[in-house]
């Protein structure tokens, strides 16, 4: 489906994911499901929305995944 929509972990990723990343993700995912790249204007407050809620839905997922495996070093990138 997203093709584009990067995975937001190590390995994948080379440091932690950040806010922006989150962000990123969120919006790319609501104009593939939306149909839209940019919201009309009265369709942009439930857009914003729903890139809000799906951004803070994926900040909680993850903090809470527990990743087994990864190589220490991997562990503490700064």
């Amino acid at each position: 489906m997203c093709r584009s929509i990067k995975t937001l972990r190590p390995p994948s990723l080379p440091h932690d994911a950040t806010g922006e990343d989150f962000h990123a993700a969120a919006l790319q995912y609501v104009r593939k499901v939306s149909g839209f790249r940019a919201p009309a204007a009265h369709n942009k407050e439930v857009f914003d929305r729903a890139v809000a809620a799906i951004e803070a839905a994926t900040a909680e997922l993850m903090a809470g995944l527990e990743v087994r495996g990864v190589p220490r070093d991997m562990e503490k990138t700064p």
